[in-house]
């Protein structure tokens, strides 16, 4: 179980020590009901509870209308812009079913804001008002803190940036394949697009794939992974193909968790480009180094 996991499973054991009538309110059982988190909301199943009360921190009154919204939250976390990034999107999805509603604290609407917001803005799209920071309780109140402390922790934030999924023009076959050694995979491909009046959205992918390195992507299953890329990251895919309607790339990129594909290479595959080819020729016999 990952750290941050294990961690949010502590202070949801504490939450629920200090669940008692009297302090900070109590919730009307009768305004709301428990549900299951089911496996098709997949910004929050198995976020370390099983059970979530609707309607959610966000009104929405339904299951359907709360994975739908949620949904469009996931190119998001797949960009990896934030640590507790997931957890304090479904603290207002997917609210624990206590006695009382739990609210993100101020701390993690923050901290999560100004390492996702930058990455947001890549695409054009603001903080929504909806998640006002402002709006939760200050950090001393009954609320769900920040786990991530970020001035010792190793990961850089955010990962993501304004240049990821990018045609990139390489100087040199050997830039090439020094990406491809950092990368858990490569593989080349061929993306159409199945509605040609879409902007961001329906990419297919050719059946046929040649993978230049597996890594931890096993081979049965690539080809699932790598449309779920396109479902899940439509607007990577969309800068990658550039307005065009199909096209053949080399791309490489990472397993987060061992089960989400994050693309962040990419290469437009022409048969005039003899740099790419070159790096294709030799990657067999290079030797990454240690």
């Amino acid at each position: 179980m990952p750290g941050t996991q294990q961690q949010f499973l502590v202070l949801l054991v504490y939450l629920l020590i200090w669940d008692s009538p009297g302090v900070f309110g109590s919730y009307r059982r009768s305004s709301s009901r428990c549900t299951s988190i089911p496996k098709s909301m997949a910004l929050c199943y198995d976020i370390g509870y099983t059970e979530m009360r609707l309607p959610n921190l966000l009104d929405h009154e339904t299951m359907a209308e709360a994975i739908q919204q949620s949904a469009s939250w996931l190119p998001l976390l797949a960009r990896e812009c934030h640590p507790d990034a997931r957890i304090f999107l479904c603290s207002l999805f997917a609210p624990i079913c206590l006695d009382r509603l739990i609210y993100p604290c101020r701390n993690l609407c923050e901290a999560v804001r100004s390492s996702c917001a930058p990455v947001m803005a890549c695409y054009g799209y603001p903080w929504p008002e909806i998640l006002n920071c402002n709006k939760f309780p200050e950090d001393h109140e009954l609320c769900i803190s920040s786990i991530t402390d970020e001035s010792t922790s190793s990961r850089r934030m955010p990962r993501a940036s304004c240049r990821d999924c990018e045609l990139e023009e390489p100087s040199s076959a050997k830039e090439i394949m020094e990406n491809l050694c950092i990368s858990d995979f490569a593989v080349k491909i061929r993306i159409s697009r199945k509605n040609k009046t879409s902007t961001i959205a329906d990419f297919d992918l050719d059946s046929k794939l040649e993978v230049l390195k597996h890594g931890p992507l096993l081979k049965t299953e690539t080809h699932t992974k790598l449309q779920q890329w396109l479902d899940l990251d439509a607007t990577c895919v969309h800068n990658i193909m550039r307005g065009t309607n199909a096209g053949v790339y080399l791309i490489s990129g990472e397993m987060q968790n061992d089960k989400v594909v994050v693309v962040n290479k990419a290469y437009a595959w022409h048969k005039k480009n003899r740099i790419l080819q070159t790096a294709v020729r030799r990657w067999k016999h290079y030797k990454c180094k240690a």
